[in-house]
């Protein structure tokens, strides 16, 4: 018997790409073969090169999608901001190219969705981390709402946004401001992030946080986030001096910098 295909008119899926024109097609046919249909399809692309796009302009004969590129790489902020900006739905389901749909990922998302519909007051539903957030409150269908106070102990707690794959209101710019550009995917998330927590953002967070979406780099395609070896070292002299960075960073954009 055939599983009947799951159909989310109010949501757009914005995916981000660059130079990985292989693990897009992976990405759009395992949704396919998840029997998830979308309003629309947004590729943002961030420049990539010619023999990519080639490839991409391919795709269509197979997949519906819009591709918006730039001539020039803007880095991740301006092809969140150009992606998001195509939009026309209430909502958008944000996935890097990089990732895969497992089982039951359209009940997942049905159930996302679900909750966004019923919680006005939630902006945004998280599906992928890498470590489970430390501060939940389960709600139901296994999610559960993330909880951030700044005396929480850890610095864990931070990472209350995150540009792993979400779903959230396509007005999300209208309350959190647009993504930083001109500067590194670190900074353009860090800075997301500590606007989402000061103008009193909240989410759902899947609490099997692995088992709807999987982060897949081949060695044909391997991730393009490049990090210098300062933030990666595991020496425990620098290790140390990189948390207690972390730390001043964190607490001073939380009360000392504007968003």
């Amino acid at each position: 018997m055939t599983e009947a295909i799951e159909y989310f008119s109010d949501i757009t899926l914005m995916i981000t790409h660059y130079n990985r024109s292989k693990s897009l097609e992976r990405l759009l046919s395992e949704l396919k073969k998840a029997n998830c249909r979308f309003y629309d399809i947004v590729v943002s692309d961030d420049s990539s090169m010619p023999e990519h796009l080639e490839y991409i302009e391919k795709l269509h004969n197979d997949y519906d999608f819009r591709l918006i590129t730039v001539p020039v790489n803007k880095g991740l902020g301006n092809n969140l901001n150009k992606g998001q900006d195509a939009v026309e739905t209430p909502f958008t389901l944000y996935i890097q190219e990089d990732f895969i749909p497992l089982e039951n990922f359209a009940k997942h998302l049905k159930d996302g969705y679900a909750l966004l519909k019923e919680r006005e007051d939630f902006d945004m539903v998280r599906f992928y981390a890498y470590n489970k957030y430390p501060y939940l409150k389960y709600y139901k269908d296994g999610f559960s709402e993330m909880l951030f106070k700044w005396w929480y102990p850890g610095l864990d707690k931070f990472a209350y946004y995150s540009d792993h794959p979400h779903l959230k209101r396509s007005n999300f710019a209208q309350k959190f401001g647009r993504y930083l550009e001109g500067t590194s995917g670190d900074k353009t998330e860090f800075t997301m992030m500590m606007s989402f927590i000061k103008r009193g953002g909240k989410a759902f967070f899947y609490d099997e946080h692995k088992s709807v979406l999987e982060q897949v780099n081949s060695s044909s395609e391997p991730s393009t986030m490049t990090r210098n070896v300062w933030r990666n070292s595991d020496n425990f002299f620098v290790s140390q001096i990189r948390t207690i960075y972390r730390y001043i960073n964190c607490y001073s954009g939380l009360y000392l910098r504007k968003v």
